[in-house]
């Protein structure tokens, strides 16, 4: 298998979702080699090189774009920087891995996915890495198998530390809502999308987005109103029957960040459960079946519980691009997921059910 060389933007020296996940995930992983990183500024994009090992430093993204060395672009900058970013990648042909959101909005999501569907050759990953998670495959088989019968309900509760009455400097835009990053985008799709993975598409939905802590400090800063949402709720119909309860908190305390999601059948129930101050899918899920614990297929060893099914989701790349397959979830899949959050918006601004959504799983 030929070595997919890789250059990450985003990468920071100190802190940042790269660092955590996406460098320890290439450099862990059969197949792959980082060549190249990009910040804002050569001294920032030097100083990530240096401490991950790293050749090339770029301090303009666009350069490490062009770079003809590079076949795999990964995109883990703020989201208002993905359009241009993605746009140049996918033209100078390169696969792309791109964290999610995707768009600002389901409409740039189409954009892109449209982009990606006309570059030939080129094969995209979207950044839900739960999908990537030993424990949550190895749930989806089981239900695909009938292990617990028929599916009948599934219930979520979904919390992060983050979208509390306190945000950090570097993250002072999520309080902006044009970012469009929010606990609705972000962890609010994430949740969405494991329900997704798990049982297919949503036939119809209805959703609350309330703010909790209508107060926020950013830093050191004084109070300000919060212009965001940190809180959701939905009830939705899936295309199969289920119904599904969704709850997604944000500022929940630290050290007492759970995930649990139980699944419902007519002969048995499945429960997958976690937690991560950053929300589930920066952490790892155990499996239970019928109230025991269930062994599922191991990880990656050696990588932190969020680089583990980030490397899950580089390892399917990988294969799909060996093969010329699309297993992976893509950029198509991205926008679909966009406007099923949308219309959660769309749901609780208008106080009414939004139905019809006929979104299927890939």
């Amino acid at each position: 298998m030929r070595t997919l060389k890789v250059g990450i933007i985003g990468a920071n020296a100190e802190r940042g979702w790269a660092r955590e996940s996406h460098v320890p995930a290439v450099q862990h992983l059969d197949g792959f080699e980082l060549v190249a990183v990009a910040n804002k500024g050569q001294h920032a994009a030097e100083a990530a090189a240096s401490a991950f090992g790293v050749r090339k430093a770029y301090g303009d993204a666009a350069a490490l774009i062009r770079d003809s060395e590079i076949d795999l672009v990964t995109v883990a900058t703020t989201l208002p920087t993905h359009l241009e970013l993605i746009t140049l990648a996918l033209a100078a042909g390169k696969h792309v891995y791109c964290e999610y959101p995707l768009g600002v909005d389901a409409a740039e999501s189409q954009v892109l996915a449209a982009a990606a569907d006309g570059a030939a050759g080129v094969h995209t990953a979207i950044g839900l890495q739960a999908r990537g998670d030993p424990a949550m495959r190895r749930a989806r088989g089981l239900i695909a198998s009938g292990t617990i019968g028929r599916p009948l309900s599934v219930r979520v509760y979904s919390s992060t530390f983050g979208f509390g009455p306190r945000t950090v400097i570097p993250e002072a835009y999520t309080e902006d809502p044009a970012t469009g990053v929010n606990l609705v985008t972000v962890q609010g799709a994430h949740t969405v999308d494991l329900v997704l993975s798990l049982l297919g598409g949503f036939a119809d939905l209805s959703a609350l987005a309330t703010t909790q802590y209508p107060v926020v400090r950013i830093g050191d800063g004084a109070p300000q109103q919060r212009r965001t949402f940190d809180h959701l709720l939905v009830q939705a119909r899936l295309t199969i029957g289920v119904v599904a309860t969704i709850e997604v908190a944000g500022g929940r305390p630290e050290g007492d960040t759970p995930f649990r999601l139980e699944v419902t059948g007519t002969d048995g129930t499945l429960l997958l459960q976690g937690g991560a101050l950053r929300g589930f899918q920066a952490g790892r899920l155990s499996l239970s079946l019928n109230g025991r614990r269930d062994a599922a297929a191991p990880g990656p060893e050696g990588l932190s519980e969020g680089a583990a099914s980030v490397a899950g989701i580089y390892a399917g790349l990988r294969s799909d691009i060996a093969a010329g397959t699309r297993h992976v979830a893509g950029f198509a899949h991205a926008a679909r997921l966009s406007r099923v959050m949308e219309a959660a918006f769309a749901s609780s601004r208008d106080g009414r059910r939004v139905s019809a959504l006929n979104w299927p799983e890939d």
